[in-house]
């Protein structure tokens, strides 16, 4: 059968860089870091005192007090990001069939707030049952698809996607797919975290996954860099509406890019470390382009995952070399997590906003913080460090990889 072609219409964000997609954009083009100390709770007792938290959020500015109540941080992300995105797509509910309208939303925890709060409530209260009647629907990882859905009347598939830090990038390769084989004309995509707490911070110290270096927690964030020790956790949310392309012509919609394809692995290694050689990264990206129809040599961008561990840097810039040959030498790498901090199940959909901004205004954001080559990495590949480069890019490749060593990857292509 003939695959119908799919767009990007919409954007929304909030990120550790800016609470919509433009203060996104200009912050990754001018380098800036989105790392600081963070203020919600005390540190005091943890190795790691720093993240990348959303700036002066007040919950207020976005929901009433009773709908606040039913919402873990993550939800109330995924749906600030959905209504920028909503509107940036210039959707008019009148225009389309609510019964092939989609979500499909992703969270790598879902509420850990939520249930951080009700045990700490329960130990406290002397192991006494007292549990808000939101607990559970507050905490489960689908419910902000569910939210979605009810605020905007969207009857088409609903659900989520979960494969840690891979779970967006997961959720705009169903969107995809769905909209490719005539089963939905468009979708609310993407997804959203909320782990900077004591419960996050302190699983993750525990790993040994987050870098710890409180004295330049500016820059701890510095991926391919010989001084990395870690990622820095950050939070909040992206949103994408994914549109089957006739679909959007009739509806006049805007569109920013084309979405070509994606693809999926699994190292089939280790629960949290990368396979050494980058197999599981190498074929990610080999399964995407050629889902995209595309060859190695016409990518101008790849968004790495590029989280700043020492072991999955190495990894990655492994299976670009593996799929891209001499071209790996031509192409650009940027990796901006080195901005936003790792944003965990919503990483991939932040990242594919990135890309698409990338393609748009032909701007590569950097990868910044970096200071030190690494003997181990190929050093005459172009990372695009610490500034912004102008050039053209047709198309962009957004990789993500996931604990359990889920590996997913999306292609984006201007429209032509």
């Amino acid at each position: 059968m003939e695959l119908k072609r799919v767009v990007v219409t919409g954007l929304g964000a909030i990120t550790p860089l800016g609470k919509t997609v433009n203060e996104l954009w200009d912050n990754l083009k001018n380098g800036v870091s989105g790392s600081d100390l963070i203020t919600r709770f005390d540190t005091e007792k943890f190795k790691t005192k720093f993240a990348c938290e959303v700036k002066d959020y007040n919950v207020q500015d976005y929901f009433d007090r009773k709908e606040a109540r039913k919402l873990d941080l993550y939800a109330q992300y995924a749906l600030i990001a959905t209504e920028e995105a909503i509107k940036d797509a210039s959707l008019d509910h009148s225009a389309i069939d609510p019964d092939k309208a989609g979500v499909i939303w992703s969270s790598g925890i879902g509420g850990l707030n939520t249930f951080l709060e009700e045990i700490a409530g329960f130990v406290k209260g002397g192991y006494t049952p007292r549990f808000s009647p939101f607990f559970i629907p507050k905490m489960i990882s689908d419910i902000a698809s569910g939210h979605i859905s009810i605020k905007y009347n969207f009857r088409g598939p609903n659900f989520s996607t979960v494969s840690a830090c891979a779970s967006s990038t997961n959720a705009l390769i169903d969107a995809l797919n769905y909209i490719r084989l005539g089963k939905a004309d468009i979708f609310i995509a993407g997804g959203s975290e909320a782990a900077i707490n004591e419960a996050g911070l302190g699983g993750f110290n525990a790993m040994q996954a987050l870098s710890t270096n409180n004295d330049n927690y500016k820059t701890a964030s510095r991926p391919f860099d010989v001084t990395r020790d870690g990622f820095v956790m950050g939070e909040g949310g992206g949103a994408l509406v994914i549109e089957e392309y006739e679909h959007a012509l009739r509806r006049g919609a805007p569109i920013y890019c084309e979405l070509v394809g994606g693809g999926m692995s699994a190292d089939a290694h280790h629960l949290t470390a990368p396979h050494p050689e980058g197999l599981g990264a190498a074929k990610v990206m080999q399964n995407a382009i050629e889902d995209a129809n595309l060859k190695p040599v016409n990518v101008d961008y790849i968004n790495v995952h590029g989280t700043a561990t020492p072991l999955g840097d190495i990894a990655e810039v492994k299976g670009i070399k593996s799929v891209f040959g001499d071209h790996s030498y031509k192409l650009n790498i940027s990796a901006t997590k080195s901005m936003t901090g790792h944003l965990l199940g919503a990483a991939g959909a932040v990242e594919a906003i990135a890309s698409i901004m990338a393609v748009k205004h032909n701007i590569i954001p950097p990868t910044i913080n970096f200071e030190h080559e690494d003997p181990d990495l190929d050093n005459k590949m172009d990372f695009t460090f610490n500034k912004a480069q102008e050039k053209e890019v047709t198309v962009a490749l957004s990789n993500t990889f996931g604990f359990g060593g889920h590996n997913s990857s999306v292609v984006f292509k201007k429209l032509q």
